[in-house]
């Protein structure tokens, strides 16, 4: 995905702290099953607007995807393993394909 832009800062945090690659993330955007959702929460409104989704990696790893599209680009906030909490709102709000 060309179009991805990971920061170094952000590439280092997912890779030491959540063991997540690149790869992992481009795997999770081409098996996505449903809607992104728009993070609403007053902390976390951006312009552009952050958007988020849950979706396998091809090992069958679950993560949660937190990104910005801004003409575009595709900038990576944050992946990590969602919580059950992230899990349910994410079935329960998100439509699928």
């Amino acid at each position: 995905m060309k179009n991805l832009v990971i920061s170094p800062a952000i590439e280092e945090k997912i890779t030491l702290k959540h063991q997540i690659t690149r790869q992992d993330v481009e795997q999770c955007f081409l098996n996505r099953a449903r809607s992104y959702l728009t993070d609403n929460r007053v902390d976390y409104q951006t312009e552009p607007p952050t958007e988020w989704f849950i979706a396998e990696n091809n090992r069958g790893i679950l993560i949660k995807v937190v990104f910005i599209f801004d003409d575009g680009l595709i900038y990576l906030k944050s992946a990590f393993p969602p919580n059950s909490t992230e899990i349910r709102i994410y079935n329960t709000i998100s439509i699928p394909y």
